[in-house]
């Protein structure tokens, strides 16, 4: 999986910000989604100076940068500019741009950018934007459905009923996210997030009929663009000689981009309804998720009533 990047021109696009110095070279590359108000490199400690990330200048940042002397600013403003790896330069709250500023920024060809918006603000836009352009992503075979608000990534071998369950899921009311090929980013530490490639948007494909357009036949309300992943379910052909689970006392985990994901396996044979069994498996992941665990709470009723008895026997 390579190691994703955007360009400071597709900064500027998408966060609304005005390009100072025209003449910058906007395809400077930011690889990380973190963001620096550079006031220790203002001061001349440069040691630790995040070179790769955005560097945003606040109103504290530029009330400082006018305190000092014209030859100590220069300096100063040289050690934050001099790297290549800096992506660009933003100036919040639409402030007055220092002559010299510009002077330097334009002998490096460091873009220096412009908002009218608040630091916090414009830090947060930033932030976001980075964090959904540079998120680490995979794709994996299977279908996404959104189940009482409950993102199931179904995976299983090809024809065990993955489409057939996720039309019957839709039937029901429930949304279908993708089918066949699910694209995931992990925009935060343990949360990750599925949608489904542009050209099979919508689409689902059912042996026998051939692609359905799922909104086309059952509305906007049956589909959705994304959604949080928060379960996986595995269907496998019925084997005998499996013991299956059958008290869900001890969940299986399954780790997709360094996250670990719930993951219940159900046994496919003639006459199980798996839609059904997959709008309980969402339920209980809810309750789950809620507090209640109704695996554990038999266990312990369990051992209660054999502890009594053997107190009753002692």
């Amino acid at each position: 999986m390579a190691n994703k990047v955007v360009h400071t021109r597709e900064l500027i696009q998408e966060v609304n910000l005005e390009l100072v110095n025209t003449d910058a070279d906007t395809n400077r590359v930011i690889a990380v989604s973190d963001i620096n108000r550079p006031g220790l490199p203002l001061a001349g400690f440069l040691k630790y100076h995040a070179v790769e990330r955005v560097q945003i200048i606040g109103k504290t940042e530029m009330e400082f940068l006018l305190s000092l002397p014209e030859d100590l600013r220069k300096k100063r403003l040289m050690g934050l500019c001099a790297s290549e790896q800096t992506p660009c330069l933003v100036v919040s709250r639409g402030q007055q741009i220092p002559e010299c500023l510009f002077e330097i920024v334009s002998l490096q060809k460091l873009p220096l950018l412009r908002s009218e918006l608040a630091t916090t603000k414009l830090a947060g836009r930033i932030t976001r934007f980075l964090d959904q352009n540079l998120a680490p992503e995979t794709l994996v075979h299977g279908v996404l459905v959104d189940v009482y608000g409950i993102g199931i990534l179904i995976q299983g071998a090809s024809g065990i009923g993955k489409s057939e369950t996720a039309l019957e899921l839709v039937k029901r009311g429930h949304r279908l996210v993708a089918d066949d090929a699910v694209e995931i980013s992990q925009i935060e530490d343990n949360i990750l997030v599925g949608t489904t490639p542009p050209l099979l948007k919508y689409l689902l494909e059912i042996r026998g009929l051939g692609v359905l357009n799922v909104m086309t036949l059952f509305g906007a309300g049956a589909v959705r663009t994304h959604k949080k992943i928060e379960m996986l379910i595995k269907l496998e052909a019925w084997k005998d000689e499996v013991a299956y689970d059958r008290l869900g006392l001890d969940e299986e985990k399954v780790r997709i981009l360094g996250t670990d994901l719930t993951c219940v396996t159900i046994p496919v044979r003639p006459g199980r309804n798996l839609a059904v069994i997959i709008e309980v498996a969402a339920m209980n992941q809810r309750l789950k998720r809620m507090g209640y665990n109704a695996a554990r709470e038999l266990s312990e009723k369990l051992l209660k009533t054999l502890g009594d008895d053997a107190e009753m026997k002692g």
